[in-house]
């Protein structure tokens, strides 16, 4: 058996990070791996569909340029699909290439961790154990139980596209759905959300989201809320999705179609007959993200941990990292974590929604402002948004900040600052930001 100080089954975002920062305080990492370097989120995810947003703005941009004054008058602007799909396996590459290297004081197995105890793991025909063991085994795209399920594409085959459709049904307003959608009509596809719940984007301001939905459907992109999909059907030379909504059976016929509603964890093979517990199909873990055990488990010299996706307690890739980084015994408050989404206009949320303060029966105080009213935002010819702060009336903290706009992802780190660090909202106002910039549409929420 090989032992080592830390032992880390998954190389995405929260595994592979965890493993760089245990090497540089001098721990021996083994780090087990079944697929590429990055995980979900560099080879399937984050970064690949980055790539695709950013070709997306590109062209969005080429399609309005003439509102700058630039005049193409050789010829017309189209999408190469193949070399968007080039460029995007090229970032992908780089990126992995540059996990590699940072892995250098790890050493990697390449293998699938099984646990054959709940504290020895079996990879690639040897033995590992160590001091503390950490699962990050992410997840994997989930499907609904319906009739013709298997005839629609996951976000991993999307990212694989060898040409693009010409109409697409995408099943899901949620981050994953919504993200592609943004693409693909960008692309000149014909896009079509259908979204179960009665607003898209649940857990963001309802405010916040309707605000994107508007400004998704003005681009062309049909979506319909409070649709129940019962079936895909082959209906050649496409798919015929049905559905029910308010009351009424429809059916929409396309191409191809995006299952997008949600992701389930992956759980590694040997761990529940270990005795782990399993909390609504995801690893159950205490605050410190120590795995729970059933009664007579037998005992075990390891202290074994579960971050990331696989403890559904947040799935991004940046709260797998943080949760990591706990488990090392960093100090992160893993209550403040923003989330966004790359559409055309961008989204991003961090803290707590208006309906939730609302439900705790906070005293709340709301200030918005609207990127029509930023210099910069008009500068730039994106004056689509708008910015939501929420503090507390009695405390004066800030308790969450929703945007939809232009580099809504970026601005938001600044809200997720003041939070974290405990300072009343009004320090936002207090600060003073350079003009003309997007950041002046937070103070500006204040007014």
């Amino acid at each position: 058996m090989k032992s080592s100080d830390l032992l880390i089954i998954g190389a995405g975002p929260g595994g592979y990070e965890t493993a760089v920062h245990g090497a540089a305080r001098g721990l021996s990492v083994t780090l087990i791996e079944k697929g590429e370097l990055g995980g979900t989120c560099l080879n399937r995810g984050c970064i690949p569909t980055k790539a695709l947003c950013r070709s997306a703005e590109v062209a969005l941009t080429v399609a309005e340029a003439s509102e700058f004054g630039i005049v193409n008058t050789d010829n017309t602007p189209q999408v190469d699909f193949e070399a968007v799909m080039a460029r995007k396996d090229k970032v992908v590459s780089e990126l992995r290439e540059g996990v590699a290297t940072l892995l250098s004081g790890v050493s990697i197995i390449r293998g699938e961790g099984r646990f054959i105890s709940p504290c020895e793991v079996e990879a690639g025909g040897e033995t590992y154990t160590a001091g503390r063991i950490i699962i990050a085994t992410g997840s994997a795209p989930s499907a609904l139980g319906i009739p013709g399920s298997e005839l629609a594409m996951t976000s991993d085959e999307i990212l694989s596209l060898d040409k693009l459709p010409h109409s697409l049904a995408i099943i899901g307003g949620g981050v994953i759905g919504l993200e592609f959608a943004s693409v693909m009509s960008a692309f000149g596809v014909d896009v079509t959300v259908l979204e179960y719940c009665k607003e898209i984007l649940p857990p963001f301001d309802a405010e916040v989201a309707k605000r994107l939905r508007m400004s998704l459907k003005k681009r062309g992109i049909s979506i319909i809320t409070d649709a129940l999909v019962t079936s895909i059907e082959r209906n050649e030379p496409g798919l015929t999705v049905s559905y029910e909504s308010k009351g009424k059976e429809k059916q929409t016929t396309v191409e191809s179609v995006l299952m997008a509603v949600g992701r389930r964890p992956v759980i590694p093979k040997g761990l529940v007959e270990a005795g782990a517990i399993l909390d609504r199909g995801f690893l159950k873990v205490d605050d410190s993200m120590r795995l729970q055990w059933n009664e007579g488990t037998a005992p075990c010299s390891s202290e074994v941990y579960a971050i990331g996706d696989v403890n559904g307690k947040c799935m991004l890739a940046h709260a797998a990292t943080a949760q990591g980084e706990t488990v090392l015994g960093e100090d992160r408050n893993l209550d403040i974590i923003p989330s966004a989404v790359f559409t055309v206009p961008e989204c991003a949320m961090v803290g707590l929604t208006e309906n939730q303060c609302l439900a705790l029966g906070l005293n709340i105080k709301t200030g918005r402002s609207t990127f029509r009213a930023n210099g910069k935002a008009v500068a730039m010819g994106e004056t689509d948004g708008m910015v939501k702060i929420i503090s507390d009336t009695d405390s004066g903290l800030l308790l969450g900040c929703h945007i939809c706009g232009p580099h809504a992802a970026d601005l938001v780190a600044e809200a997720a600052s003041v939070m974290t660090a405990g300072l009343p909202a009004s320090s936002i106002r207090k600060a003073i930001h350079a003009h003309p910039t997007l950041s002046e549409a937070l103070i500006a929420a204040f007014s």
